[in-house]
């Protein structure tokens, strides 16, 4: 059959208007598909894809926070920070390459210096053209920056090259970053100490962080290492950290949070704008219990009374040269610690950067710990010598007297009223090989009763009176050394004081050794008149304290507020009674009385206030030869006592002559400046005695006392 064309003109035309069709269809199709797509893209994925954006063309910076300030109870500034802009380096490890064989570290110092002089030079140039001319910089300084003899840093540690940079010294290498491979613009927070060293032990010092995290028996850190899902909380490598004391003590609360820094930049990573800023926030300061001047007071006492025992007849032993001295003094019914002095001291500052050269650091090496709250070793340059040495752990001598009359008395072993014949001398043991306890000079001080032999501190009156009765009362087992031991833990000997701070020792208790080695008749008896344990400056002031207070032993407490940077008060530290001791008031009595009866007033001649005390002559051990170490307790007025004074003068001689006329000096500024009755005296007045002479000529606009005093002072 022939096709009809008018037929398949009428199907072609269907055909491409089907054709037609579903070509627009599919490109309507395919502009629908585009539409939607679009309109995810803008109000689905928009905001995630912006911030995409953002974060390929921003580069953050985080800012270290700036930390909290340290203040003494008056408001002083003895530690503060300051916000500032600082220039760091990480030097190139191709430095060290090709170094001449053979040559001495001295000889390579010098070629990687001469070979990074030039930098050297160019910062120098840049400086001096954009820098403030007041702290211009040589070459010479930025070479000394650079550490290039390896002395503080590794060679993978940046150096900090300059600090309080200008905005035109910021602006500058900014710009030019890709010209100065290796720096870095750093925002951080400098820590400042006042010149005037005070308690700086007892403040502590800075480190950076990834320093700390690495420091052998410091494992705060290592926690603080792990990520942080908040980046304000998250520590950065470079931030100075708490080492010691208050600082590490008070670690997150001195710390504050980060702040963070968006500069804009363009595809070549070159910064294109100002940056967007948000501000760290800076941590709390403290307001602590410690008193500026009586401080100062007290660490000057210590340095001139050292100075004068060198040469001072009082050390009867040849070759005893006093070098350190302790003294602790606490308020008897707070627990705040007034002053805390371990002599000598340094200037902290030396820390300043968070890092030490090694020079500097074998410098202050035995000054770096608190000797009244752990064993330290005396400043000898050979650790050898050293170790001949008594440390500031000392055995307590006579002033554990008091507390044995206290056992005693309670035991039952004794009364108020009974009385000893003191000869002189006391034996224990089996006969024939009897062992003899004697008074110091071999004195013999006749009829005692239990005042009287805290006054005159017979050692046979203790030995006979308290350590071997008790050694009879528990029929020679350790149980009556348990007894005693638990007596000392309740005036805090032989267990930490709960001050917090870190590092502080429980004491080193012997009696328990002598008991195993010897006899329990030995530990008692040697134990009763201070020869069994050496215990802490801190905790003697706690036990004095305990004593002043008849039974309540106080929580030592170094922080009086925390405030925040607005001033507000975030938290007042209140006093806390860790416990209690319960004993008749008669028996409390009898040791005031005692303590009344010491005879320091060469020491202690022309005060005006009232006071108790004991003094000691603590034996000892080292180094193959017996040391007398100087130990003194006091707390004044004597009733409604208001503070109590510890101090440790290893290798001082008798108590009364090397320790307690730094003693009383600590009584007189507390007395001075915030008063034993309850308000400064501040009163000019002169103390002339056999100890010395010390004169108040004048005060200052703020009141602080100027003393002077003569060439055989303390």
């Amino acid at each position: 059959m022939q096709d009809d064309p008018q037929k398949r003109k009428i199907v072609s035309r269907r055909h491409f208007s089907f054709r037609l069709n579903a070509y627009f269809f599919i490109v309507f199709l395919m502009f629908s598909v585009l539409i939607i797509r679009l309109a995810i893209l803008q109000f689905v994925e928009g905001p995630s894809l912006k911030a995409e954006e953002n974060n390929i063309g921003s580069q953050k910076v985080m800012i270290s926070p700036i930390r909290g300030d340290i203040l003494d109870s008056t408001g002083y500034p003895i530690a503060y920070s300051t916000s500032t802009q600082s220039l760091y380096y990480k030097l190139n490890p191709d430095i060290r390459k090709k170094l001449p064989k053979g040559s001495t570290a001295k000889e390579q110092q010098a070629v990687i210096e001469e070979r990074m002089r030039p930098f050297a030079e160019q910062l120098a140039s840049i400086f001096a053209e954009y820098g403030n001319p007041a702290k211009q910089m040589t070459a010479d300084d930025v070479i000394r920056q650079l550490d290039l003899g390896f002395k503080k840093n590794t060679i993978s540690t940046p150096r900090r090259i300059k600090t309080d940079l200008t905005n035109d010294e910021i602006a500058y290498f900014m710009e030019n970053r890709d010209l100065f491979d290796g720096i870095d613009i750093v925002e951080e927070s400098v820590r400042h100490y006042d010149n005037s060293s005070i308690a700086v032990q007892l403040v502590g010092y800075l480190k950076k962080f990834n320093s700390a995290v690495n420091t052998k028996g410091l494992d705060f850190y290592k926690d603080k290492k792990e990520d942080t899902t908040d980046p304000k909380l998250k520590y950065l490598d470079q931030e100075d950290v708490g080492m010691d004391g208050i600082e590490l003590m008070y670690q997150d609360v001195l710390r504050g949070k980060n702040g963070l820094k968006i500069y804009p930049i363009n595809a070549l990573s070159k910064i294109i704008g100002p940056p967007t800023i948000t501000n760290p926030e800076k941590g709390d300061d403290l307001y602590l219990t410690i008193n500026k001047n009586v401080q100062l007071r007290t660490e000057d006492a210590i340095t001139r009374h050292l100075a004068y025992l060198k040469t001072s007849p009082d050390i009867l032993k040849v070759n005893q040269k006093p070098k350190t001295g302790y003294a602790v003094a606490m308020e008897v019914n707070t627990g705040k610690v007034i002053a805390m002095a371990s002599m000598p001291d340094y200037n902290t500052n030396v820390w300043s950067g968070g890092s030490i050269s090694q020079e500097d650091y074998d410098n202050i090496e035995y000054y770096l710990k608190n000797g009244t709250i752990r064993d330290v070793l005396a400043p000898y340059e050979d650790e050898k010598e050293a170790g001949k040495h008594a440390p500031s752990m000392v055995m307590l001598g006579s002033t554990q007297k008091p507390l044995s009359v206290l056992v005693g008395l309670n035991e039952g072993l004794f009364t108020t009223t009974s009385t000893y014949p003191d000869t002189g001398t006391f034996t224990f043991g089996k006969k024939g090989s009897e062992v003899p306890i004697q008074n110091a000079l071999k004195h013999a001080y006749g009829t005692l009763d239990p005042a009287h032999a805290i006054g005159k501190s017979s050692n046979p009156f203790m030995a006979a009176m308290v350590g071997d009765r008790m050694y009879r009362k528990y029929d020679g087992n350790i149980e009556g050394v348990d007894k005693w031991d638990a007596y000392m833990k309740e005036f805090g000997l032989g267990i930490k004081t709960g001050s917090d701070l870190p590092f502080e020792n429980e004491g080193i208790i012997e009696y328990y050794h002598e008991a195993e080695t010897a006899s329990t008749q030995s530990a008692l008896i040697r134990a009763s008149f201070g020869q069994q344990a050496r215990y802490t400056v801190l905790q003697l002031a706690q036990y004095t304290a305990t004593l002043a207070s008849r039974g309540k032993r106080m929580k030592p407490q170094f922080v009086d507020k925390i405030v925040d940077s607005d001033g507000h008060v975030v938290q007042s530290i209140e006093p806390e009674v860790l416990n209690s001791v319960d004993f008749p008031e008669a028996y409390w009595e009898e040791v005031e009385q005692g303590m009344r009866l010491v005879n320091v007033s060469a020491a202690f001649s022309g005060v005006n206030y009232t006071y108790a005390s004991k003094t000691g002559t603590s034996q000892q051990s080292v180094g193959g030869k017996l040391v007398d170490n100087a130990v003194f307790i006091a707390y004044a007025p004597a009733v409604n006592p208001v503070l109590a004074v510890a101090v440790v003068v290893p290798e001082g001689g008798f108590g009364a002559k090397g320790a307690a006329p730094i003693a009383r000096r600590i009584f007189d500024a507390y007395d001075d400046e915030i008063g034993l009755s309850g308000k400064p005296r501040k009163l000019t007045y002169s103390n002339n005695s056999t100890v010395g002479t010390t004169t108040v000529t004048e005060q200052t606009a703020t009141g602080d006392a100027v003393v002077t005093k003569t060439a055989n002072a303390e």
